[in-house]
Protein backbone atom coordinates (compact mmCIF):
# COMPACT_ATOMS: atom_id res chain seq x y z
CA UNK A 1 0.00 0.00 0.00
CA UNK A 2 1.45 3.19 -0.67
CA UNK A 3 1.64 6.25 1.42
CA UNK A 4 -1.22 8.03 -0.30
CA UNK A 5 -3.39 4.73 -0.06
CA UNK A 6 -3.00 4.29 3.63
CA UNK A 7 -3.36 8.50 4.15
CA UNK A 8 -6.58 7.56 2.66
CA UNK A 9 -7.86 5.14 4.81
CA UNK A 10 -6.36 6.78 7.37
CA UNK A 11 -8.95 9.75 6.59
CA UNK A 12 -11.30 7.96 5.48
CA UNK A 13 -11.44 5.96 8.87
CA UNK A 14 -11.24 9.66 11.02
CA UNK A 15 -14.15 11.32 8.71
CA UNK A 16 -16.87 8.21 9.18
CA UNK A 17 -16.31 7.94 12.89
CA UNK A 18 -17.10 12.05 13.03
CA UNK A 19 -19.50 12.05 10.52
CA UNK A 20 -21.73 9.05 12.76
CA UNK A 21 -21.25 11.31 15.54
CA UNK A 22 -22.61 14.79 14.40
CA UNK A 23 -24.53 14.11 11.51
CA UNK A 24 -28.26 14.99 12.02
CA UNK A 25 -30.95 12.62 12.70
CA UNK A 26 -32.70 11.52 10.08
CA UNK A 27 -36.23 9.94 9.10
CA UNK A 28 -35.26 8.29 6.19
CA UNK A 29 -34.14 4.25 6.71
CA UNK A 30 -30.85 3.90 4.25
CA UNK A 31 -28.86 6.92 6.37
CA UNK A 32 -29.43 5.84 9.65
CA UNK A 33 -25.87 4.78 11.74
CA UNK A 34 -25.38 3.87 14.81
CA UNK A 35 -24.84 6.55 17.72
CA UNK A 36 -22.15 6.79 20.41
CA UNK A 37 -24.32 5.93 23.75
CA UNK A 38 -25.16 8.84 25.16
CA UNK A 39 -25.96 10.61 21.61
CA UNK A 40 -27.87 13.72 20.89
CA UNK A 41 -28.20 15.61 17.98
CA UNK A 42 -26.60 19.01 18.22
CA UNK A 43 -28.20 22.10 16.01
CA UNK A 44 -27.48 24.98 17.68
CA UNK A 45 -25.30 27.67 15.57
CA UNK A 46 -22.32 26.86 17.74
CA UNK A 47 -22.29 22.86 16.75
CA UNK A 48 -23.09 23.89 13.35
CA UNK A 49 -19.96 25.96 13.23
CA UNK A 50 -17.66 23.52 15.04
CA UNK A 51 -18.88 20.82 12.26
CA UNK A 52 -17.83 23.71 9.97
CA UNK A 53 -14.34 23.72 10.97
CA UNK A 54 -13.93 20.12 11.31
CA UNK A 55 -15.34 19.69 7.57
CA UNK A 56 -12.85 21.82 6.54
CA UNK A 57 -10.05 20.44 7.77
CA UNK A 58 -10.72 17.05 6.51
CA UNK A 59 -11.44 18.53 2.99
CA UNK A 60 -8.40 20.18 3.11
CA UNK A 61 -6.54 16.24 3.87
CA UNK A 62 -8.72 15.34 1.12
CA UNK A 63 -7.53 17.63 -1.51
CA UNK A 64 -3.90 17.11 -0.47
CA UNK A 65 -4.20 13.37 -1.31
CA UNK A 66 -5.96 14.21 -4.39
CA UNK A 67 -2.51 15.97 -5.99
CA UNK A 68 0.17 14.46 -7.63
CA UNK A 69 0.43 10.74 -7.41
CA UNK A 70 -2.98 9.55 -6.85
CA UNK A 71 -3.38 9.25 -10.91
CA UNK A 72 -1.11 6.68 -11.18
CA UNK A 73 -2.87 4.19 -8.33
CA UNK A 74 -5.40 1.95 -9.50
CA UNK A 75 -9.20 3.39 -10.91
CA UNK A 76 -10.24 2.07 -7.54
CA UNK A 77 -8.14 3.94 -5.07
CA UNK A 78 -9.50 6.66 -7.65
CA UNK A 79 -12.91 5.99 -6.99
CA UNK A 80 -12.81 5.28 -3.23
CA UNK A 81 -11.11 8.61 -3.44
CA UNK A 82 -14.03 10.80 -5.09
CA UNK A 83 -16.54 8.79 -2.86
CA UNK A 84 -15.38 10.11 0.10
CA UNK A 85 -15.12 13.66 -1.55
CA UNK A 86 -18.73 13.15 -1.90
CA UNK A 87 -19.27 12.72 1.57
CA UNK A 88 -18.14 15.48 2.53
CA UNK A 89 -19.36 17.50 0.19
CA UNK A 90 -23.01 16.38 1.67
CA UNK A 91 -22.04 17.87 4.74
CA UNK A 92 -21.35 21.10 3.11
CA UNK A 93 -24.34 21.05 1.42
CA UNK A 94 -26.70 19.95 4.45
CA UNK A 95 -24.51 22.72 6.58
CA UNK A 96 -24.62 25.30 4.55
CA UNK A 97 -26.90 24.86 1.76
CA UNK A 98 -30.31 23.56 2.96
CA UNK A 99 -29.50 24.69 6.43
CA UNK A 100 -32.61 22.69 7.77
CA UNK A 101 -31.02 22.92 11.26
CA UNK A 102 -32.60 26.21 11.15
CA UNK A 103 -35.67 26.67 8.48
CA UNK A 104 -37.11 23.40 8.66
CA UNK A 105 -40.02 23.10 11.51
CA UNK A 106 -40.28 19.51 10.35
CA UNK A 107 -36.49 18.53 10.16
CA UNK A 108 -36.13 20.15 13.91
CA UNK A 109 -38.98 17.74 15.52
CA UNK A 110 -36.62 14.87 13.61
CA UNK A 111 -34.02 16.18 16.06
CA UNK A 112 -36.36 16.65 19.27
CA UNK A 113 -38.39 13.42 19.10
CA UNK A 114 -36.49 11.09 16.22
CA UNK A 115 -34.05 10.00 18.74
CA UNK A 116 -36.55 8.36 20.70
CA UNK A 117 -38.40 6.58 18.17
CA UNK A 118 -34.85 5.46 16.32
CA UNK A 119 -34.38 3.78 19.75
CA UNK A 120 -37.66 2.07 19.68
CA UNK A 121 -37.03 0.29 16.20
CA UNK A 122 -34.31 -2.79 17.03
CA UNK A 123 -36.65 -5.77 18.51
CA UNK A 124 -36.31 -6.27 22.15
CA UNK A 125 -34.86 -7.12 24.61
CA UNK A 126 -33.71 -3.87 25.14
CA UNK A 127 -30.42 -3.91 26.48
CA UNK A 128 -28.64 -1.62 29.38
CA UNK A 129 -27.29 1.17 26.98
CA UNK A 130 -30.15 1.51 25.28
CA UNK A 131 -32.22 1.89 28.05
CA UNK A 132 -30.28 4.52 29.42
CA UNK A 133 -30.29 6.84 26.11
CA UNK A 134 -33.98 6.41 26.31
CA UNK A 135 -34.03 7.90 29.60
CA UNK A 136 -31.39 10.70 28.13
CA UNK A 137 -33.57 11.12 25.08
CA UNK A 138 -36.42 11.87 27.04
CA UNK A 139 -34.64 14.23 29.57
CA UNK A 140 -32.98 16.30 26.77
CA UNK A 141 -36.40 17.13 24.91
CA UNK A 142 -37.51 20.29 27.34
CA UNK A 143 -33.98 21.73 25.91
CA UNK A 144 -34.24 20.50 22.74
CA UNK A 145 -37.38 22.17 22.04
CA UNK A 146 -36.08 25.42 23.07
CA UNK A 147 -33.37 25.44 21.17
CA UNK A 148 -35.75 24.48 17.61
CA UNK A 149 -38.35 27.38 18.55
CA UNK A 150 -34.60 29.47 18.89
CA UNK A 151 -33.53 28.72 15.59
CA UNK A 152 -37.11 28.64 13.86
CA UNK A 153 -37.54 32.69 15.65
CA UNK A 154 -34.77 33.65 13.36
CA UNK A 155 -35.03 31.51 10.37
CA UNK A 156 -38.09 29.29 10.14
CA UNK A 157 -39.86 28.86 7.21
CA UNK A 158 -43.73 29.77 7.60
CA UNK A 159 -44.94 26.79 5.26
CA UNK A 160 -43.20 23.73 7.26
CA UNK A 161 -44.34 24.91 10.77
CA UNK A 162 -47.46 24.10 9.66
CA UNK A 163 -46.61 20.68 7.93
CA UNK A 164 -44.96 20.39 11.31
CA UNK A 165 -48.06 21.31 13.49
CA UNK A 166 -49.77 18.46 12.13
CA UNK A 167 -47.93 16.02 12.81
CA UNK A 168 -47.25 17.23 16.35
CA UNK A 169 -51.34 16.45 16.67
CA UNK A 170 -52.38 15.14 20.40
CA UNK A 171 -48.04 14.59 20.63
CA UNK A 172 -48.10 14.86 24.16
CA UNK A 173 -50.71 12.20 24.79
CA UNK A 174 -49.03 10.02 22.19
CA UNK A 175 -45.33 10.38 23.97
CA UNK A 176 -47.31 8.89 27.13
CA UNK A 177 -48.88 6.47 25.23
CA UNK A 178 -45.20 5.06 23.99
CA UNK A 179 -44.00 5.00 27.26
CA UNK A 180 -46.45 3.20 28.76
CA UNK A 181 -46.25 0.64 26.56
CA UNK A 182 -42.64 0.75 26.55
CA UNK A 183 -41.87 0.58 30.36
CA UNK A 184 -43.23 -3.58 30.86
CA UNK A 185 -40.38 -4.46 29.04
CA UNK A 186 -37.60 -2.42 31.09
CA UNK A 187 -35.51 -2.62 34.07
CA UNK A 188 -37.88 -0.93 37.03
CA UNK A 189 -35.35 1.50 37.31
CA UNK A 190 -35.74 2.98 34.12
CA UNK A 191 -39.04 2.86 33.37
CA UNK A 192 -39.04 4.95 36.99
CA UNK A 193 -36.87 7.24 35.26
CA UNK A 194 -39.07 7.36 31.79
CA UNK A 195 -42.24 7.97 33.96
CA UNK A 196 -40.59 11.11 36.05
CA UNK A 197 -39.30 12.70 32.16
CA UNK A 198 -42.59 11.72 30.60
CA UNK A 199 -44.44 14.53 31.80
CA UNK A 200 -42.52 17.55 30.93
CA UNK A 201 -40.90 16.02 27.72
CA UNK A 202 -44.59 15.94 26.90
CA UNK A 203 -45.83 19.49 27.87
CA UNK A 204 -42.35 21.03 25.89
CA UNK A 205 -43.76 19.16 22.65
CA UNK A 206 -47.36 20.75 22.93
CA UNK A 207 -45.24 24.19 23.91
CA UNK A 208 -43.49 23.35 20.63
CA UNK A 209 -46.46 22.96 18.63
CA UNK A 210 -48.48 25.68 20.27
CA UNK A 211 -45.53 27.97 19.16
CA UNK A 212 -45.47 26.70 15.52
CA UNK A 213 -49.22 27.32 15.38
CA UNK A 214 -48.93 30.66 16.73
CA UNK A 215 -45.79 31.81 14.78
CA UNK A 216 -46.06 30.08 11.63
CA UNK A 217 -48.08 33.39 9.82
CA UNK A 218 -45.18 35.61 10.39
CA UNK A 219 -42.38 33.07 9.92
CA UNK A 220 -40.40 33.42 6.21
CA UNK A 221 -41.25 32.20 3.21
CA UNK A 222 -40.27 28.81 1.41
CA UNK A 223 -36.72 29.01 0.06
CA UNK A 224 -35.50 27.45 -3.47
CA UNK A 225 -32.09 26.33 -3.13
CA UNK A 226 -31.77 27.39 -7.20
CA UNK A 227 -30.90 25.91 -10.33
CA UNK A 228 -26.95 27.13 -9.65
CA UNK A 229 -26.77 25.47 -6.45
CA UNK A 230 -29.41 21.97 -7.06
CA UNK A 231 -26.28 21.47 -9.87
CA UNK A 232 -23.81 21.60 -7.78
CA UNK A 233 -25.04 18.84 -5.79
CA UNK A 234 -25.08 16.88 -8.86
CA UNK A 235 -22.15 17.19 -9.82
CA UNK A 236 -20.50 16.68 -6.40
CA UNK A 237 -22.95 14.94 -4.04
CA UNK A 238 -25.48 12.69 -6.04
CA UNK A 239 -22.28 12.23 -9.13
CA UNK A 240 -25.06 12.54 -11.58
CA UNK A 241 -23.80 14.43 -14.90
CA UNK A 242 -27.01 15.08 -16.38
CA UNK A 243 -28.27 18.62 -15.87
CA UNK A 244 -32.06 19.22 -14.33
CA UNK A 245 -34.07 19.80 -17.76
CA UNK A 246 -32.70 16.46 -18.91
CA UNK A 247 -33.89 14.39 -15.65
CA UNK A 248 -37.58 16.04 -15.86
CA UNK A 249 -37.81 14.87 -19.40
CA UNK A 250 -36.26 11.68 -18.85
CA UNK A 251 -38.86 11.41 -15.57
CA UNK A 252 -42.20 12.78 -17.95
CA UNK A 253 -41.69 9.92 -20.64
CA UNK A 254 -41.29 7.13 -18.06
CA UNK A 255 -44.43 8.26 -16.75
CA UNK A 256 -46.48 8.23 -19.82
CA UNK A 257 -44.40 4.72 -20.16
CA UNK A 258 -45.99 3.56 -16.71
CA UNK A 259 -49.13 4.89 -17.46
CA UNK A 260 -50.06 3.09 -20.61
CA UNK A 261 -48.65 0.01 -19.13
CA UNK A 262 -50.77 0.02 -16.31
CA UNK A 263 -53.73 0.75 -18.03
CA UNK A 264 -53.60 -2.24 -20.06
CA UNK A 265 -52.36 -4.32 -17.43
CA UNK A 266 -55.56 -3.56 -16.18
CA UNK A 267 -57.66 -3.50 -18.95
CA UNK A 268 -56.43 -6.87 -19.51
CA UNK A 269 -57.45 -8.40 -16.19
CA UNK A 270 -60.14 -6.37 -15.27
CA UNK A 271 -62.59 -8.99 -14.63
CA UNK A 272 -60.23 -10.53 -11.99
CA UNK A 273 -60.83 -9.39 -8.15
CA UNK A 274 -58.39 -7.76 -6.12
CA UNK A 275 -55.95 -10.04 -3.97
CA UNK A 276 -57.72 -9.46 -0.35
CA UNK A 277 -56.44 -7.73 2.59
CA UNK A 278 -54.15 -9.83 5.09
CA UNK A 279 -56.72 -10.83 8.30
CA UNK A 280 -54.26 -9.10 10.87
CA UNK A 281 -50.33 -7.86 10.71
CA UNK A 282 -49.27 -11.41 12.44
CA UNK A 283 -50.73 -13.62 9.30
CA UNK A 284 -49.41 -10.45 7.01
CA UNK A 285 -46.23 -11.21 8.90
CA UNK A 286 -46.52 -14.80 8.18
CA UNK A 287 -46.84 -14.51 4.81
CA UNK A 288 -44.09 -12.50 4.30
CA UNK A 289 -41.91 -14.87 5.59
CA UNK A 290 -42.83 -17.38 3.14
CA UNK A 291 -42.49 -14.84 0.40
CA UNK A 292 -39.36 -13.85 1.32
CA UNK A 293 -37.95 -17.19 1.34
CA UNK A 294 -39.79 -17.42 -2.11
CA UNK A 295 -38.40 -14.48 -3.38
CA UNK A 296 -34.87 -15.11 -2.61
CA UNK A 297 -35.07 -18.78 -4.75
CA UNK A 298 -36.52 -16.89 -7.70
CA UNK A 299 -34.03 -14.52 -7.73
CA UNK A 300 -31.07 -17.35 -7.37
CA UNK A 301 -32.87 -20.02 -9.79
CA UNK A 302 -33.33 -16.88 -12.46
CA UNK A 303 -29.54 -16.26 -12.81
CA UNK A 304 -30.23 -12.27 -11.33
CA UNK A 305 -28.17 -12.15 -8.42
CA UNK A 306 -26.03 -14.50 -6.06
CA UNK A 307 -28.32 -15.23 -2.54
CA UNK A 308 -24.96 -15.98 -0.14
CA UNK A 309 -26.19 -18.23 2.81
CA UNK A 310 -25.04 -15.63 4.86
CA UNK A 311 -26.70 -13.05 3.56
CA UNK A 312 -29.83 -11.83 6.47
CA UNK A 313 -33.46 -11.84 5.98
CA UNK A 314 -35.87 -8.98 5.64
CA UNK A 315 -39.19 -9.75 7.79
CA UNK A 316 -42.27 -8.21 8.45
CA UNK A 317 -43.85 -7.56 12.05
CA UNK A 318 -46.65 -6.41 13.86
CA UNK A 319 -45.83 -2.41 14.69
CA UNK A 320 -45.11 -2.78 18.55
CA UNK A 321 -47.46 -0.52 20.74
CA UNK A 322 -44.68 1.60 21.90
CA UNK A 323 -43.87 2.18 18.29
CA UNK A 324 -47.36 2.94 16.64
CA UNK A 325 -47.90 6.38 18.55
CA UNK A 326 -44.48 7.97 16.92
CA UNK A 327 -44.49 5.90 13.98
CA UNK A 328 -45.04 9.37 11.89
CA UNK A 329 -41.06 10.34 12.52
CA UNK A 330 -39.73 7.78 10.20
CA UNK A 331 -39.68 4.93 7.95
CA UNK A 332 -41.18 2.19 10.06
CA UNK A 333 -38.22 -0.26 10.21
CA UNK A 334 -34.78 -2.15 11.32
CA UNK A 335 -32.47 -2.57 8.87
CA UNK A 336 -30.10 -2.68 11.51
CA UNK A 337 -26.34 -1.14 10.75
CA UNK A 338 -23.23 -2.08 10.01
CA UNK A 339 -21.92 -3.39 13.66
CA UNK A 340 -25.55 -5.57 13.17
CA UNK A 341 -25.06 -6.95 9.71
CA UNK A 342 -26.09 -10.16 10.26
CA UNK A 343 -28.81 -9.32 12.23
CA UNK A 344 -32.21 -9.74 10.60
CA UNK A 345 -34.27 -6.32 9.26
CA UNK A 346 -37.63 -6.11 10.26
CA UNK A 347 -40.54 -3.95 8.91
CA UNK A 348 -42.72 -3.21 10.91
CA UNK A 349 -46.62 -3.42 9.58
CA UNK A 350 -50.24 -2.00 10.58
CA UNK A 351 -53.40 -3.99 11.27
CA UNK A 352 -54.83 -4.12 7.80
CA UNK A 353 -57.96 -2.12 7.20
CA UNK A 354 -59.24 -0.94 4.32
CA UNK A 355 -58.47 3.12 4.61
CA UNK A 356 -54.37 2.03 5.39
CA UNK A 357 -51.91 4.86 3.59
CA UNK A 358 -50.00 3.73 0.27
CA UNK A 359 -47.39 1.68 0.26
CA UNK A 360 -49.18 -0.29 3.49
CA UNK A 361 -52.16 -1.05 1.37
CA UNK A 362 -50.01 -2.73 -1.24
CA UNK A 363 -47.98 -4.94 1.06
CA UNK A 364 -50.91 -6.08 3.17
CA UNK A 365 -52.14 -7.60 -0.58
CA UNK A 366 -48.90 -8.60 -1.69
CA UNK A 367 -45.97 -8.80 0.61
CA UNK A 368 -43.26 -9.23 -2.46
CA UNK A 369 -44.12 -5.40 -3.08
CA UNK A 370 -42.77 -4.42 0.13
CA UNK A 371 -39.74 -7.32 -0.44
CA UNK A 372 -38.49 -5.95 -4.26
CA UNK A 373 -37.90 -2.67 -2.30
CA UNK A 374 -37.25 -2.14 1.41
CA UNK A 375 -36.57 -5.67 0.75
CA UNK A 376 -33.73 -5.09 -1.30
CA UNK A 377 -32.59 -2.14 0.74
CA UNK A 378 -32.03 -4.65 3.73
CA UNK A 379 -29.76 -6.76 1.05
CA UNK A 380 -28.08 -4.47 -0.46
CA UNK A 381 -26.78 -2.50 2.54
CA UNK A 382 -25.73 -6.10 4.32
CA UNK A 383 -23.66 -6.21 1.44
CA UNK A 384 -21.93 -3.09 1.80
CA UNK A 385 -21.13 -3.30 5.33
CA UNK A 386 -19.77 -6.90 4.52
CA UNK A 387 -17.45 -5.93 1.86
CA UNK A 388 -13.85 -5.89 2.81
CA UNK A 389 -13.59 -1.95 1.37
CA UNK A 390 -14.57 0.18 4.58
CA UNK A 391 -14.74 3.40 1.96
CA UNK A 392 -17.60 1.57 0.81
CA UNK A 393 -19.43 0.73 3.47
CA UNK A 394 -20.70 4.06 3.95
CA UNK A 395 -24.00 5.93 2.81
CA UNK A 396 -23.43 9.37 0.51
CA UNK A 397 -26.60 10.03 -1.20
CA UNK A 398 -30.10 8.27 -2.29
CA UNK A 399 -29.17 8.38 -5.65
CA UNK A 400 -27.66 4.73 -5.58
CA UNK A 401 -29.29 3.35 -3.02
CA UNK A 402 -32.67 4.17 -3.96
CA UNK A 403 -31.81 3.76 -7.52
CA UNK A 404 -30.86 0.22 -6.77
CA UNK A 405 -34.22 -0.69 -5.24
CA UNK A 406 -36.51 0.69 -7.82
CA UNK A 407 -34.31 -0.95 -10.11
CA UNK A 408 -34.66 -3.84 -8.84
CA UNK A 409 -38.53 -3.56 -8.79
CA UNK A 410 -38.70 -3.24 -12.30
CA UNK A 411 -36.32 -6.12 -12.12
CA UNK A 412 -38.07 -8.57 -10.95
CA UNK A 413 -41.83 -7.56 -12.46
CA UNK A 414 -39.95 -8.21 -15.82
CA UNK A 415 -38.45 -11.44 -14.87
CA UNK A 416 -41.84 -12.85 -14.22
CA UNK A 417 -42.08 -12.48 -10.44
CA UNK A 418 -45.91 -11.84 -10.45
CA UNK A 419 -46.82 -13.32 -12.86
CA UNK A 420 -49.47 -15.10 -11.74
CA UNK A 421 -50.55 -11.66 -9.79
CA UNK A 422 -51.56 -9.05 -12.39
CA UNK A 423 -53.16 -6.82 -9.99
CA UNK A 424 -49.66 -6.47 -8.04
CA UNK A 425 -47.95 -6.32 -11.68
CA UNK A 426 -49.96 -3.28 -11.77
CA UNK A 427 -49.33 -1.72 -8.41
CA UNK A 428 -45.43 -1.89 -9.47
CA UNK A 429 -46.64 -0.23 -13.01
CA UNK A 430 -48.12 2.39 -10.50
CA UNK A 431 -45.18 2.64 -8.19
CA UNK A 432 -43.21 3.76 -11.11
CA UNK A 433 -45.42 6.28 -12.17
CA UNK A 434 -45.82 8.03 -9.11
CA UNK A 435 -41.67 8.03 -8.31
CA UNK A 436 -41.53 9.53 -11.87
CA UNK A 437 -44.08 12.41 -11.28
CA UNK A 438 -41.46 13.03 -8.34
CA UNK A 439 -38.71 13.46 -10.05
CA UNK A 440 -40.96 16.32 -11.83
CA UNK A 441 -41.88 18.18 -8.89
CA UNK A 442 -38.66 17.26 -6.86
CA UNK A 443 -36.09 18.87 -9.23
CA UNK A 444 -38.88 21.75 -10.69
CA UNK A 445 -39.11 23.21 -7.25
CA UNK A 446 -35.25 22.77 -6.28
CA UNK A 447 -34.46 25.01 -9.46
CA UNK A 448 -37.47 27.21 -9.43
CA UNK A 449 -39.10 25.83 -12.34
CA UNK A 450 -42.17 25.37 -10.09
CA UNK A 451 -43.76 27.74 -7.10
CA UNK A 452 -45.05 25.53 -4.52
CA UNK A 453 -48.30 26.28 -5.74
CA UNK A 454 -47.49 24.89 -9.19
CA UNK A 455 -46.02 21.87 -7.68
CA UNK A 456 -49.45 21.40 -5.47
CA UNK A 457 -51.51 21.76 -8.52
CA UNK A 458 -49.47 19.38 -11.11
CA UNK A 459 -49.70 16.64 -8.18
CA UNK A 460 -53.24 17.21 -8.15
CA UNK A 461 -53.65 16.80 -11.39
CA UNK A 462 -50.96 13.78 -12.18
CA UNK A 463 -51.54 11.43 -9.57
CA UNK A 464 -54.44 12.32 -8.73
CA UNK A 465 -54.29 13.66 -4.76
CA UNK A 466 -55.88 15.86 -2.58
CA UNK A 467 -54.31 19.42 -2.23
CA UNK A 468 -53.73 18.43 1.59
CA UNK A 469 -51.43 15.57 0.45
CA UNK A 470 -49.97 17.48 -2.23
CA UNK A 471 -49.51 20.49 -0.31
CA UNK A 472 -47.56 18.34 2.97
CA UNK A 473 -45.57 16.67 0.29
CA UNK A 474 -44.73 19.64 -2.01
CA UNK A 475 -43.39 21.00 1.38
CA UNK A 476 -40.79 18.23 1.83
CA UNK A 477 -39.18 18.56 -1.12
CA UNK A 478 -38.49 22.12 -1.03
CA UNK A 479 -36.78 21.30 2.42
CA UNK A 480 -35.01 17.98 0.70
CA UNK A 481 -33.86 18.43 -2.80
CA UNK A 482 -32.69 15.96 -4.60
CA UNK A 483 -34.24 12.89 -2.58
CA UNK A 484 -37.27 12.19 -3.88
CA UNK A 485 -35.86 12.15 -7.67
CA UNK A 486 -33.64 9.83 -6.00
CA UNK A 487 -35.52 6.53 -7.13
CA UNK A 488 -35.57 7.25 -10.70
CA UNK A 489 -32.61 8.79 -11.84
CA UNK A 490 -30.81 6.56 -9.50
CA UNK A 491 -32.65 3.63 -11.59
CA UNK A 492 -31.91 5.31 -14.75
CA UNK A 493 -27.86 5.47 -13.73
CA UNK A 494 -28.70 1.44 -13.19
CA UNK A 495 -29.81 0.12 -16.34
CA UNK A 496 -27.55 2.34 -18.00
CA UNK A 497 -24.85 0.56 -16.68
CA UNK A 498 -26.25 -2.78 -16.62
CA UNK A 499 -26.90 -1.88 -20.77
CA UNK A 500 -23.65 -0.82 -21.32
CA UNK A 501 -22.07 -4.09 -19.23
CA UNK A 502 -23.94 -6.68 -21.63
CA UNK A 503 -23.42 -4.41 -25.10
CA UNK A 504 -19.64 -4.29 -24.22
CA UNK A 505 -19.68 -8.11 -23.22
CA UNK A 506 -21.16 -8.90 -26.90
CA UNK A 507 -18.73 -6.91 -28.89
CA UNK A 508 -15.60 -8.33 -26.72
CA UNK A 509 -17.46 -12.41 -27.49
CA UNK A 510 -17.94 -12.86 -24.10
CA UNK A 511 -20.62 -14.25 -21.67
CA UNK A 512 -23.28 -11.69 -20.43
CA UNK A 513 -23.73 -12.54 -16.86
CA UNK A 514 -26.06 -10.75 -15.31
CA UNK A 515 -25.91 -11.88 -11.71
CA UNK A 516 -22.18 -10.72 -11.68
CA UNK A 517 -22.95 -7.04 -12.73
CA UNK A 518 -26.06 -7.16 -9.89
CA UNK A 519 -23.81 -8.72 -7.36
CA UNK A 520 -20.89 -6.01 -7.93
CA UNK A 521 -23.62 -2.84 -8.17
CA UNK A 522 -25.11 -4.67 -4.99
CA UNK A 523 -21.94 -5.16 -3.28
CA UNK A 524 -20.98 -1.39 -4.26
CA UNK A 525 -24.46 0.00 -3.27
CA UNK A 526 -23.47 2.84 -1.57
CA UNK A 527 -21.18 4.14 -4.66
CA UNK A 528 -22.68 6.47 -7.61
CA UNK A 529 -23.16 4.64 -10.63
CA UNK A 530 -21.04 7.62 -12.71
CA UNK A 531 -17.80 5.87 -10.43
CA UNK A 532 -19.15 2.33 -10.93
CA UNK A 533 -18.54 3.01 -14.85
CA UNK A 534 -15.66 3.51 -15.03
CA UNK A 535 -14.77 1.09 -12.52
CA UNK A 536 -16.31 -1.85 -14.06
CA UNK A 537 -16.58 -0.86 -17.63
CA UNK A 538 -13.36 1.31 -17.53
CA UNK A 539 -15.43 4.12 -18.99
CA UNK A 540 -15.05 7.58 -17.59
CA UNK A 541 -16.77 9.35 -19.32
CA UNK A 542 -19.04 10.83 -16.46
CA UNK A 543 -16.11 11.44 -14.47
CA UNK A 544 -14.65 13.68 -17.40
CA UNK A 545 -17.93 15.71 -17.00
CA UNK A 546 -17.65 15.50 -13.08
CA UNK A 547 -14.50 17.16 -13.56
CA UNK A 548 -15.74 20.14 -15.90
CA UNK A 549 -17.79 21.31 -13.17
CA UNK A 550 -14.19 21.86 -11.11
CA UNK A 551 -13.32 20.67 -7.58
CA UNK A 552 -15.73 21.28 -5.05
CA UNK A 553 -13.19 22.56 -1.99
CA UNK A 554 -12.50 25.46 -1.70
CA UNK A 555 -14.94 27.13 -3.31
CA UNK A 556 -18.42 25.15 -2.27
CA UNK A 557 -21.55 27.21 -2.44
CA UNK A 558 -22.29 29.47 0.32
CA UNK A 559 -25.98 30.15 -0.21
CA UNK A 560 -29.44 29.75 -1.93
CA UNK A 561 -30.19 31.38 -5.52
CA UNK A 562 -34.10 32.60 -5.00
CA UNK A 563 -37.23 32.40 -2.99
CA UNK A 564 -40.57 31.75 -3.79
Amino acid sequence: MTSLETDLERLGTQFWEWRDATSFRTSDDIPRVERPAGWLPRFDRAAVDEFGIALAGFAERWAAIGGPGLEELPVATQVDHRLLGAAMARVHWELEVLRNWERDAVFLTSQVLGPWFDLLLAPPPFEARRQSDLVRVLEGIPAAVEQAIANLDRSGVATLARVAVADLRDIGARLASSVEALVPLLHRVTARSLAEAQPAASEALERYRGWLAASADRLGPDVIVGRAAFTWYLRHVALVVHDPEELVRAAMQDSRRSVVAEAATRARHRDLPEAPLATSAASESADQAAAETAVRAFTEASGLMSQPDWLRRYLFAPIPAYLEPVAFLGVNDDLTSIRRVGETATSYVPEPRPDLPYFDAANARDPRLGIIHEGAHAQQLALSWAQPNPLRRHFVDSVANEGIAHYNEELMLTAGLFAGAPHSQAIVHNFMRLRALRVVVDVNLATGAFTLSEAVDFFVRMVPMDVETATEETAYYVATPGLAMAYLVGKHEVMRLVADAAVEARLDGAEFSLRDVHDAVWRNGNVPMSLLRWELLGDRGDVDVLDGAGPWWPSPPTGVSGTH
